[in-house]
């Protein structure tokens, strides 16, 4: 019972750290962004929206529905502490505390890039602090009924395959500040071509490619991480091939979300293969 209680709470978590990234994603693809122009506040004197105070009430619900949910995740995030602190798994104490000074940080960062307009330095952020948060639940989740015993020598194919994973997603928030769905017509963008940084993304997806096959092939990866390098192959073709479709067809709000779920998809696997490569396990049992 302890065990299923503790991988609840802890997949409860991962699930909405990831959805918030979604809906964040949808706050910027409707223009919602400045749907909520003040902060903590949505408009002047209410935390919710005001009819017809704002200019498109729609937005306002859109970016106010976000913002909402940041407290669905906070209740998730100390449901699982509570569980942690349950289980006496002291090994998990220190990573579910983070979560939830995490979620605090975000909250600040949201405000910081509702209160500069968009500026797109703090949306990277937000959503980078998103992603780290993501591999932190991911590790708490892998950890629910096992301990984790860091491997000493790791292997330069895993740090360099992570760096790179990485490097595409920053280079990812780059193209997205740069681009036509910053969040709102009106907001700041990152002063380069677009065609440009889109063009170095690319290159750098096709090296990070490049990178996990001759991890697989070279790199004397285990059976397992080996198995979670195949998926990630098969996710970042796809990803790469959504990429140059939606670049094509003028990134089309529907093929971005897309893009938007195979690149926390592409994570997703990236940060597993890290772990699996740094990483061995202890059974645990809970009852």
């Amino acid at each position: 019972m302890a065990t299923r209680y503790l991988r609840f709470s802890l997949g409860l978590l991962l699930f909405i750290q990831s959805a918030i990234i979604l809906t964040g994603g949808g706050v910027r693809l409707t223009g919602s962004g400045l749907g909520c122009p003040t902060w903590p506040e949505c408009t002047p004197g209410s935390y919710r929206p005001v009819e017809g105070q704002v200019e498109g009430d729609f937005h306002s619900w859109i970016e106010f529905g976000n913002r909402l949910l940041t407290f669905v995740l906070l209740l998730a995030s100390i449901i699982a502490i509570i569980a942690v602190l349950k289980s006496g798994r002291k090994d998990l104490r220190t990573l579910v505390l983070l979560q939830l000074l995490g979620i605090f940080g975000q909250g600040v960062l949201g405000g910081i890039t509702v209160l500069t307009n968009l500026n797109p330095i703090p949306v990277a952020g937000h959503f980078l602090l998103s992603i780290a948060l993501v591999a932190a639940g991911i590790t708490l989740y892998q950890q629910h009924n096992k301990k984790f015993i860091k491997i000493e020598k790791i292997s330069l194919f895993a740090r360099i395959h992570l760096l790179f994973a990485i490097t595409v997603i920053v280079l990812g928030t780059i193209v997205t500040g740069t681009g036509p769905h910053a969040g709102d017509v009106g907001s700041p963008r990152f002063d380069f071509k677009i065609q440009t940084i889109a063009r170095i993304h690319a290159e750098v997806v096709i090296l990070f490619l490049l990178i996990t096959i001759a991890y697989y092939f070279v790199g004397k990866p285990s059976s397992e991480t080996k198995r979670l390098i195949r998926i990630l192959g098969l996710l970042s073709i796809a990803q790469g091939i959504l990429g140059y479709v939606q670049y094509f067809q003028g990134v089309p709000e529907l093929l971005v979300a897309l893009h938007m779920l195979g690149s926390i998809l592409v994570w997703f696997a990236a940060w597993r293969i890290w772990l699996s490569a740094t990483r061995t396990s202890t059974p645990i049992t809970l009852g």
